[in-house]
């Protein structure tokens, strides 16, 4: 196929396939440059060469009742510290760090199966107090929610909020059995009901086929997800999936490529093991990804805001005003 010309009749109005979508993760590495260029034609055209930066926190560490088997911070993991919520001046502080980084948002994260009721009085008053004191959008990432707890997040001032499908729904039992594939559809639906933006994305390389990974996109652009981070598994020691291979680089570029073919309008964020596994390549990510995580991740370090930076400018990217966002 003629990725260029496909991705001008994407631009046009005629969606990928899904045969399509497989078609473009099976090409060759020879032509794995061309596939970027076509996915950089759609990403150039809805986002220009802007980079959206983004800030997570780690607002609670650890101790969480869920068996991700990709996750430090789950029940059959033994690889991470645990915290209880951090004071409301400390994530306020967080914000204020992150805006000076011009960061479009602020993403506080709490591990555990989803907040109970004293949770959510908690979040709602860190929401508002971040939205009194920084100019910037919160994204807030707490586990399985309900429509009511949506509710009570959006009227407290919440922009958007995080709960990712990780895989397909056929693979989805490989990777966690405290909770279903169903449960995190429901959160996702009832993020965007209560008039929330929905962050929602992915792991890629836990062991899933080409066709799991299609499967995703594709469930993501039927949820209408805003934002998709795709997140690269970097395998944690202490986790049941420590000893995976992480995906090859040519992969996880032809990854990104597909989803933005499919998902062409929405933010596409390189996530989580982005050094890991794109090592010296990260630049040829924001072909098709317009957003990243600066200054780390959970529970890892990233390669830091400076080099970050510098990795930009030389591609020829620039920091996307966050007014524009």
């Amino acid at each position: 196929m003629n990725w260029l010309t496909r991705s001008e009749e994407v631009l046009a109005g005629r969606p990928l396939t899904t045969d399509e979508a497989l078609e473009l993760l099976r090409t060759t590495d020879d032509e794995l440059l061309t596939v970027l260029q076509a996915a950089f034609q759609i990403r150039r055209k809805h986002f220009g060469r802007g980079v959206r930066l983004h800030v997570i926190r780690n607002g609670r560490s650890g101790d969480c009742s869920e068996d991700c088997r990709y996750c430090s911070q789950s029940a059959t993991a033994n690889s991470i510290a645990s915290h209880p919520w951090q004071s409301c001046e400390e994530i306020v502080a967080g914000a204020r760090d992150a805006a000076q980084r011009k960061a479009v948002r602020y993403c506080v994260v709490a591990s555990g199966r989803s907040p109970s009721a004293t949770d959510i009085d908690a979040v709602c008053d860190v929401v508002r107090a971040v939205k009194a004191a920084v100019n910037i959008q919160v994204c807030m990432s707490l586990g399985l929610l309900s429509p009511e707890q949506a509710q009570r997040l959006k009227a407290a001032g919440l922009d958007r909020y995080n709960h990712n499908l990780e895989t397909s729904e056929r693979y989805f039992p490989k990777t966690c059995t405290t909770h279903a594939y169903a449960d995190r559809l429901a959160t996702a639906r009832a993020v965007k009901a209560a008039g929330l933006e929905l962050c929602c994305g992915g792991l890629l390389g836990m062991g899933e086929t080409i066709e799991d990974r299609v499967a995703l996109a594709f469930a993501l652009r039927d949820l209408d997800a805003d934002s998709i981070p795709v997140n690269l598994h970097d395998p944690r020691p202490g986790t049941r999936f420590e000893k995976l291979p992480r995906l090859r680089t040519a992969d996880a570029l032809r990854a990104l490529a597909m989803f933005r073919f499919v998902n062409p309008t929405k933010e596409l964020r390189i996530a989580g093991g982005r050094e890991a596994c794109l090592g010296p390549l990260q630049a040829l990510a924001l072909y098709p990804a317009n957003s990243i995580f600066t200054n780390g991740y959970l529970t890892t370090s990233g390669q830091g805001y400076t080099a970050d930076m510098a990795l930009l400018h030389s591609a020829g990217f620039h920091v996307e005003d966050w007014t524009l966002a």
